[in-house]
């Protein structure tokens, strides 16, 4: 049976579950919404965190995650896919199986490796499947420098690190620079085995809980409306940017990015 065509795309999103609501599936959805999509969430984690850093975290059964992606994906016509956090080997196994069923589209992976306090959040073996599993699938790959340099431990510079990724199968990878000592952020892009492009960005005071998830589901969300990635991942960069200077602090840690700026009403 075909499934009919949405006049709202379908993200499907592979998160896991942040109580404080800064990360994770909230962000997610909220940063789909901004983008005019439907958010299908698949909780792959439960954590115990605050805006400040993660206490702790539990990997849902792999075969629950399978389940729950599946009878989605034989009701709705998804149009993209964004991946964060998966947080076990069997997991990554679980999605590596789905997406391997649906070829056609497109995959944006946030390689959720640490948390915005330094917390790990992957062994080597989730580090391994990621690389081996998720990148061949992969259309854009948004790591930070930090990210990158732990998925490519063997590269000399943020340059060889993408251009590793690259080698291993994504289409497109994207490094952000946020937590480099620079005066301004400069997110580098690299496909076809050379930089694309570099965007520059004003540094913002503080730092933010959920910028990472915000700007990979804004690619997917920009990607499931028909854009191609080159204009995705800028317009995309657009927008959490946005979202970080609107931020605010509510707790007692980092800033949440304030992804319904623009649904505030105007003072005055």
């Amino acid at each position: 049976m075909t499934a009919p065509h949405s006049p709202v795309p379908v993200v499907m999103v592979f998160s896991g579950n942040d109580p404080s609501g800064g990360a994770g599936v909230q962000a997610d959805i909220e940063s789909l919404i901004s983008q005019g999509c439907h958010t299908t969430p698949v909780i792959t984690t439960l954590t115990i965190q605050d805006t400040r850093d993660i206490s702790g975290y539990t990997p849902l059964d792999a075969a629950l995650i399978a389940e729950q992606a599946r009878a989605v994906l034989e009701d709705m016509p998804v149009s993209a896919f964004k991946l964060g956090l998966l947080g076990s080997v069997e997991a990554i196994e679980a999605v590596h199986a789905i997406l391997a069923d649906y070829p056609e589209i497109p995959v944006v992976t946030d390689p959720v490796l640490a948390t915005g306090g330094g917390t790990l959040l992957a062994d080597d073996g989730v580090i391994e499947a990621i690389n081996e599993l998720l990148l061949p699938q992969t259309t854009v790959l948004t790591p930070n420098s930090n990210e990158a340099r732990l998925l490519a431990p063997e590269a000399d510079s943020l340059g060889a690190c993408a251009m590793a990724l690259l080698d291993r199968g994504a289409e497109f990878v994207l490094v952000t620079g946020t937590h480099e000592n620079t005066p301004t952020v400069v997110n580098s892009l690299y496909s076809n085995h050379r930089l694309i492009e570099t965007f520059e960005w004003d540094r913002l005071e503080g730092e933010f809980h959920g910028s990472g998830c915000t700007l990979a589901a804004s690619v997917a969300g920009l990607l499931a409306q028909g854009m191609e990635p080159f204009s995705a991942v800028h317009e995309a960069q657009e927008y959490t940017w946005q979202t970080l200077a609107e931020g605010y602090r509510i707790g007692m840690g980092q800033r949440l990015p304030n992804r319904l700026f623009w649904a505030r009403e105007e003072q005055g």
